[in-house]
């Protein structure tokens, strides 16, 4: 099997035991806490033939290195998703729906992001390897389950593989305050990969260039700009709207 990462937290750990308890290596979890949510965990852990464990705050601090952990803390595998591009394009059935994250530094953002590409019902989120957080344990508990159900993929040389995703049909559609059409003026019931800029800094100028479109979200209070997360909710939901007026 991989190599083993860690998951705190009662929905990031509740979610892998769901989704496939057989990659959960063990649970460790903090006997002083007796509180019905934590028997309820314990006998869903138990339920899905996780080995549990208790364990001092030492011990669940030396795995999470955090103190946010809840009490609960697991060792898991990696899930078995789309690794690159050729193999998420490969497996896709259907119209993809993707997210790309150009240099998102914040491993709270990313998770919220995975999380509102899980609900919308997009194939993977894309991002650079450098200059961008990698899917670490915040960002798993963040997500709530969603890192191990939406792929994260992250490449060398993001406009390469903007150039690759459009060579494979995807309309690839970036979003700029400046830009003249709104999100809601823009065509994006077919295959299209909506690309989200880094936070304060917006797209990086080659990555622009390489977009086939540009689009805004319109804001009509006194804020200038949304968190990235929630931007990316809204043009992923409008891409569902779009899509399902379509059929």
């Amino acid at each position: 099997m991989s190599r083993l990462k860690v998951l705190y937290g009662f929905h990031a750990v509740t979610a892998r035991l769901r989704h496939d308890a057989s990659t959960v290596e063990d649970v460790y979890y903090d006997p002083t806490r007796r509180d019905r949510r934590m028997q309820d965990f314990l006998q869903a852990a138990k339920d899905a033939g996780a080995r549990v464990i208790a364990a001092d705050e030492t011990r669940l601090w030396g795995l999470a290195h955090t103190e946010r952990h809840q009490g609960v803390v697991a060792r898991v595998h990696d899930m078995p998703l789309a690794q690159n591009l050729a193999e998420l394009l490969d497996g896709i059935n259907g119209s993809p729906l993707l997210l790309v994250l150009d240099g998102v530094t914040d491993p709270h953002n990313l998770g919220a992001c995975l999380r509102v590409a899980d609900a919308a019902g997009a194939h993977a989120v894309i991002a650079p390897r450098d200059r961008a957080v990698g899917l670490n344990a915040t960002a798993a508990k963040v997500a709530s389950g969603a890192a191990d159900t939406v792929p994260y993929i992250t490449v060398t040389n993001l406009a390469r593989a903007l150039r690759e995703l459009k060579e494979a049909g995807v309309w690839v559609v970036g979003t700029s305050d400046d830009a003249s059409a709104s999100v809601y003026q823009t065509k994006l019931d077919g295959p299209v990969a909506i690309v989200m800029g880094a936070e304060g800094e917006g797209m990086r100028r080659l990555t622009r260039e390489t977009c086939d479109e540009v689009m805004h979200i319109p804001m009509a209070g006194t804020v200038e700009s949304l968190n990235v997360s929630v931007a990316s909710g809204v043009c992923l939901f409008e891409a569902v709207r779009q899509r399902t007026a379509a059929r």
